[in-house]
């Protein structure tokens, strides 16, 4: 088969570039450098979005943080161009783990991929198509279900129906993940999320990642309605998190879509002030989960909109610093290693 490289015709949200020279204006000392990080969630693609490869990734892993392992999610790269419709994701996994393969492991250490649920049982053909091609690096599903009644607010290539977690199709095909030991991620809006909770509690033994603290939303109809949505926001995750199978990435504030226009700044944001600004998020996402359901995400590229790599996860780092070392351990590493199942020291 045939992997897609750079192409249009797939319908893909084409998304700013960041400003490196923008970025470049700032920059700090990295923070406790010693520390073992897992970065449980970024992208990698082509053109036509803004480059953000292998040896992209690995520049932004030389700043100083220690990572030692990342997780690939996926984002409709390296899709086969031709065969059947429904194997055509497989070839992404194909292309993480080729990444994987070529960085020994420290890249693309687990992945995430994509098929479409909504093929009932006879999704499971597509999921053994990507185990194999993972070659034991594959973890789980993404299946997006980002929906507002705005059509401008969109963050996905695919134009997705209200109500996706909750088709009974898809429940069909999601019933397939927990026999083949496969999790899902979740990539969905704040008031979405009781639809999660529904599917978390009718599966309650599959491993549920929420991306992006559970997509918080400033724009459109959202702008200058920030205490409204943080309640609502709020309650949601509470109740989400009485699942237990249901764990947080804590990241993701730094899209666009979240309306706070920090890459319309003079100068880049620091990491006191990233922390000062998204406290209010992380801390009730880790009061309602606890540390060993949280874990920190660079969602990079796409927060590379708002900041470099390094003052990220020195925003975390500050984020964390009341934590005892036994919690800052579970929200840098392992929450992280025991949700995608990866073999790292």
């Amino acid at each position: 088969m045939t992997r897609e490289t750079s192409s249009s015709s797939t319908g893909r949200v084409i998304l700013p570039a960041p400003d490196l020279d923008w970025l470049a204006l700032h920059q700090e000392p990295i923070l406790e450098p010693e520390r073992a990080i897992i970065d449980p969630h970024h992208h990698l693609w082509d053109a036509p979005r803004p480059r953000y490869l292998r040896d992209d990734i690995e520049q932004d892993l030389a700043a100083g943080h220690d990572v030692r392992a990342t997780v690939f999610v996926e984002c409709s790269e390296g899709y086969y161009s031709d065969g059947e419709e429904a194997l055509r994701p497989v070839g992404e996994t194909v292309f993480a783990e080729g990444v994987a393969a070529a960085t020994g492991g420290r890249v693309c250490t687990g992945i995430v991929g994509y098929t479409d649920l909504r093929q009932g049982a006879a999704v499971k053909g597509v999921l053994e198509a990507h185990l194999e091609a993972g070659k034991g690096r594959f973890r789980g599903i993404r299946q997006s279900s980002v929906w507002d009644p705005d059509p401008n607010i969109r963050t996905t290539r695919r134009v997705l129906p209200a109500g996706l977690l909750l088709d009974q199709e898809l429940r069909r095909g999601f019933a397939e993940l927990a026999p083949l030991g496969l999790s899902f991620d979740c990539w969905n809006y704040f008031h979405q999320i009781d639809d999660l909770t529904d599917l978390a509690r009718a599966f309650p033994e599959t491993n549920i990642a929420l991306d992006h603290v559970g997509g918080v939303l400033g724009v459109g109809d959202y702008a200058g309605r920030g205490e409204q949505v943080f309640s609502e926001w709020r309650r949601a995750i509470e109740a989400l998190a009485a699942c237990p199978n249901v764990s947080v990435k804590l990241g993701g504030l730094g899209m666009h879509s979240c309306g706070f226009e920090l890459d319309q700044r003079p100068r880049p944001p620091s990491s006191r002030e990233l922390a000062d600004l998204w406290r209010p998020w992380f801390q009730v996402c880790v009061d309602a989960f606890g540390v060993e359901r949280a874990m920190f995400e660079s969602n990079f590229p796409v927060d590379q909109l708002s900041c470099s790599y390094a003052v990220l996860w020195n925003a975390f780092k500050r984020l964390a610093g009341a934590c005892s070392e036994a919690e800052k351990q579970a929200l840098f590493y392992d929450t992280a290693k025991r949700v995608y199942r990866l073999d790292v020291p």
